[in-house]
C-alpha cells in the first residue's frame, strides 16, 4: 500500500472516531460548546497532556476526575490495599483509569457508553499505559452481579447527576441517579471488599460511614486543587482493618 494511500485511511479513521454519534471528541477553543467553555480552561488540570490529542465527550469534561487528584488516589489506593488488578467501574474518559494504570498491574476499565469508551482507550494510548487495560463496554452492577469480574478492588466515581449537584448544601448519596452508593456498595462487595468511593465534597460522612460493613473503618479523605475542595473520597475493606 502506497504512503499516500495509507494517510488518507489513517485520516480518514481519525475523522470517524474523533466524532461518534454528533459527538466532537477532540475540541478547538472555537468548536467548544459555550456553555462549558469554563471547563475548557481547566484542560490542563483534567490532562496535562491535553496538546497532545486528548479526546473527551460533553459528559467527560464535567466529570473526569483532575489528573493530580487521580494521582494521589491511585497512590492512596497502592499503599492501602496493594492492589494488583483493580476495577474502575465508571471509568468514562480515562482520567482514573489512566493514573490507576501506572501503579498497578491491571485495570479493568468498564464503562456503558461506546463514545466515552473510545475516548478512554484513545487517551490510555497518549499516556502509553493502553497495554495494562482491558476495557469492557457494559453495566458494572450487572457485571458485578453475574460474577464477571475479579479484581483486588473496586473504584466508583459514579455519575453525579449532571452538572446541578452541588446546588443542594448536603448532596444524598443514597438517592443520587441514576445510581445509588448503597446499590453500587452491594454490587461492589461481590468483586472485593475494598471499595474506594469518589463523591462530591458535600456528602454526608455520617451517611458514607454507614455504608461499611459492621465493625469495619472507612477512611475519608477531601481532595483539593487550587486551594479549594474538588471531593470526598472514601475506602472501604479488610485491608484498613489490617492496619489499625
Amino acid at each position: 500500500m502506497g504512503k499516500r494511500k495509507r494517510q488518507e485511511i489513517e485520516e480518514h479513521a481519525e475523522a470517524e472516531l474523533t466524532e461518534i454519534g454528533g459527538t466532537i471528541l477532540q475540541h478547538t477553543e472555537a468548536t467548544f460548546p459555550p456553555s462549558l467553555l469554563k471547563y475548557w480552561h481547566q484542560r490542563y488540570r483534567y490532562f496535562s497532556r491535553f496538546d497532545e490529542g486528548i479526546w473527551m465527550d460533553d459528559d467527560g469534561w464535567f466529570s473526569v476526575t483532575p489528573e493530580n487528584i487521580a494521582w494521589q488516589i491511585a497512590e492512596h489506593t497502592k499503599q492501602t490495599y496493594h492492589a494488583r488488578v483493580i476495577v474502575d467501574a465508571f471509568c468514562g474518559v480515562g482520567g482514573n483509569t489512566i493514573q490507576f494504570a501506572q501503579t498497578c498491574d491491571k485495570v479493568i476499565a468498564i464503562d456503558n457508553n461506546p463514545g466515552r469508551l473510545a475516548c478512554a482507550k484513545h487517551n490510555a494510548e497518549i499516556y502509553g499505559v493502553q497495554d495494562k487495560i482491558e476495557f469492557i463496554e457494559g453495566d458494572f452492577l450487572t457485571l458485578a452481579e453475574q460474577g464477571l469480574i475479579e479484581a483486588d478492588a473496586v473504584f466508583m466515581s459514579m455519575p453525579w447527576g449532571g452538572i446541578s449537584y452541588g446546588e443542594a448544601p448536603v448532596f444524598d448519596i443514597c438517592t443520587m441517579e441514576p445510581y445509588n452508593a448503597p446499590d453500587l456498595m452491594q454490587a461492589a462487595n461481590k468483586v472485593s471488599r475494598n471499595v474506594i468511593l469518589y463523591l462530591p465534597r458535600t456528602s454526608s460522612p455520617e451517611q458514607i460511614a454507614s455504608l461499611a460493613k459492621s465493625n469495619e473503618p472507612v477512611e475519608m479523605h477531601y481532595l483539593y486543587t487550587s486551594g479549594r475542595a474538588k471531593a470526598l473520597t472514601a475506602y472501604f475493606g479488610g485491608v484498613l482493618v489490617d492496619r489499625l
